[in-house]
């Protein structure tokens, strides 16, 4: 598929802002069954800008705006074409996961922090279905689907902030608990995991031309001697209409805008994602 992905975040400060500092996370990757064919970020009122590639490799467009403002308005606008993901076909047995090279090279991702950890009777269970499977993709294909079956996904029923663990109790949450979960889950069981965001074209049988609202999406990464993807949320291996955009520990990593602002009270948001096939 080729998709046409418009991203726009608005921002209004009671009082005005007399200057703003953020970081767009906002660029799709060309990786692994995606080629990014174009890509455009417009921010208004007109900034300086910077461009760079962070530590987990994604493309960060840093900007800043020194004039006094009422609203800020940043629009990231690309062009994808997906295809199936492949996957390495020479799997990694339990062994060859835990040498101490793997471990070493992927340390980052094998991290348990407060965001990800999971509860006592989910550490569990993922430990009984590790130690029940015959090698660590099995086990974390499981795991990904365990999480699928026991969250219930509710919108807005948590915010970036959370914790897996709170979503686990509560049974319910969006894309990034769910990633979250898997994440905790996995690293538990001794498989390095990154989070993974970007987007979803949410129709399974995308029309061509026909502009949908979308919005964010998150999954996972697990190191199966490559990086291999799964979205729980769907319980589905990622596809044609899954465009990657960022990849890191958390959603800390990869959050789309962050920044701070000087001058105003406070400040309102509203978050707009269209997506439409194009071939």
């Amino acid at each position: 598929m080729q998709l046409k992905v418009v991203h726009t975040t608005g921002f209004s400060y009671e009082g005005g802002a007399t200057a703003s500092y953020n970081e767009a996370r906002l660029t799709p990757q060309t990786v692994a069954g995606q080629i990014v064919v174009h890509s455009r970020l417009d921010v208004h009122p007109a900034p300086w800008t910077w461009t760079y590639r962070d530590y987990w490799g994604t493309h960060v467009t840093a900007f800043e705006v020194l004039d006094p403002h009422e609203t800020l308005t940043v629009s990231a606008t690309a062009t994808v074409h997906t295809e199936a993901r492949t996957a390495a076909t020479a799997r990694l047995s339990w062994a060859e996961l835990r040498d101490e090279k793997v471990a070493d090279r992927l340390t980052e991702y094998l991290e348990i922090s407060d965001r990800v950890a999971p509860p006592p009777d989910l550490a569990a269970l993922v430990t009984e279905i590790a130690a029940h499977c015959a090698d660590p993709h099995r086990a974390a294909r499981s795991i990904c689907s365990l999480v699928h079956d026991e969250i219930k996904y509710v919108s807005g029923a948590t915010d970036v902030a959370g914790y897996a663990a709170d979503s686990w109790a509560a049974r319910s949450g969006v894309c990034q608990d769910m990633a979250h979960l898997a994440l905790g889950g996995l690293r538990q069981v001794g498989i390095p995991a990154r989070y993974v965001s970007g987007y979803l074209h949410p129709s399974k049988e995308p029309e061509i031309g026909t502009a949908v609202r979308g919005e964010s999406h998150a999954w996972v990464e697990w190191w199966d001697n490559g990086w291999h993807g799964y979205d729980p949320t769907n319980d589905t291996e990622p596809g044609e209409r899954h465009v990657t955009v960022a990849a890191g520990r958390d959603y800390g990593d990869v959050r789309p805008l962050s920044g701070i602002f000087t001058g105003a009270g406070t400040s309102s948001m509203f978050v707009d994602v269209q997506v439409t096939r194009l071939a």
